[in-house]
């Protein structure tokens, strides 16, 4: 069981996910969006590559446009 905190939620998986999974589990994909995790920016091309493990935190910001 991984523990996780996505936004100051905590949030079970079942198994180690990477953030390209995460971002489908909360169907961010298409989206602009800046992922952190545990204090630190995560490059996009690095999101199937970041294997989140038990204790991660997560935040997530979604691009808004307007004007």
């Amino acid at each position: 069981m991984v523990q996780l905190s996505i936004n100051g939620q905590p949030q079970q998986f079942e198994s180690p996910i990477n953030i390209t999974q995460l971002v489908d589990h909360l169907s961010l994909q298409g989206k602009r969006i800046a992922i952190e995790r545990n204090g630190e920016i995560v490059p996009r091309s690095r999101f199937s590559e970041e294997i989140l493990v038990n204790g991660d935190q997560i935040e997530i910001v979604v691009a808004v446009g307007g004007g």
